[in-house]
């Protein structure tokens, strides 16, 4: 599954400048894409436009050579399993009843459970390492552990394509990397993965591809020993730092460094 933006721009009501202006972008079928940049930069906005919960003002974002708006609700949400950043949890249910939700497109509001929708989410529950807490109810988790319980709902629809955003969030060591390991690894078996993350480092280990965004605006694209200059970054993100190669994973590694005094001090 392919994602595209060209020229894309997105405007919100009382904002002055747009909050994407004129963005272009390919997410290759059966890659991991990673989306960056400092707060405010537009990312998740372009995530909400290209998934159509957004309008684009002005150019087109597609969905496997359709514009978005052309796809219905219940076709792309079979296609695409979203992560979003935040969600309000509205009622008392368990993490297994969470994860099932994921396969509301597949059987409607009043479908029952067969074997594959079993199977489905017990391989979601397993792969989030959240199978032992299948009982517990979402309101008494950690942080950690709901996002993973999350990112199982979204497995658990056996999408072509996932698009998360800040999925690594409140995370420890362990789990961050078993989940970017699942994501890669659902890359390479040709699920398309887009991701918006603050994770420099561990976007150049993963990602295939970056897209770096500032103000709206794309600063640079390609794969990450493109994108991951000093020069760039430190421009992008206002803060001086070095890149080099990461003895260790032979990919980029970011280091921010001291803010030089300013002249007198």
């Amino acid at each position: 599954m392919r994602f595209t933006a060209q020229d894309l721009v997105v405007r919100y009501p009382g904002h002055g400048r747009a909050a994407l202006d004129r963005v272009s972008m390919d997410v290759p079928d059966g890659s991991l894409y990673a989306v960056l940049g400092p707060n405010g930069s537009g990312k998740s906005t372009l995530l909400k436009a290209l998934l159509g919960v957004v309008p684009a003002a002005a150019g087109a974002a597609r969905v496997d050579g359709r514009d978005v708006s052309a796809w219905s609700r219940r076709d792309l949400a079979r296609a695409v399993g979203v992560v979003a950043q935040a969600e309000a949890i509205a009622f008392p249910l368990t993490v297994r009843e969470m994860v099932a939700m994921g396969r509301y497109p597949w059987l409607g509001p009043l479908g029952a459970e067969g074997d594959r929708d079993r199977a489905a989410i017990a391989r979601a529950l397993e792969h989030c390492d959240v199978a032992d807490l299948a009982g517990r109810d979402v309101m008494t988790l950690s942080g950690g552990e709901l996002q993973r319980a999350r990112i199982a709902r979204a497995l658990a629809q056996e999408p072509r394509a996932l698009v998360l955003d800040e999925p690594t969030a409140s995370l420890d060591i362990r789990h961050e990397m078993a989940i970017l390991e699942l994501l890669r690894a659902s890359a390479d078996q040709g699920m398309t993965v887009l991701v918006v993350t603050h994770g420099l480092d561990l976007a150049a280990r993963f990602a295939d591809h970056m897209l770096l965004l500032a103000d709206g605006r794309v600063t640079a694209e390609g794969p990450p020993a493109a994108v991951m200059e000093s020069a760039v970054l430190a421009e992008v993100y206002r803060w001086p730092l070095a890149v080099a190669t990461d003895p260790a994973t032979g990919t980029p590694r970011v280091t921010p460094l001291r803010r030089p005094p300013p002249p007198g001090a």
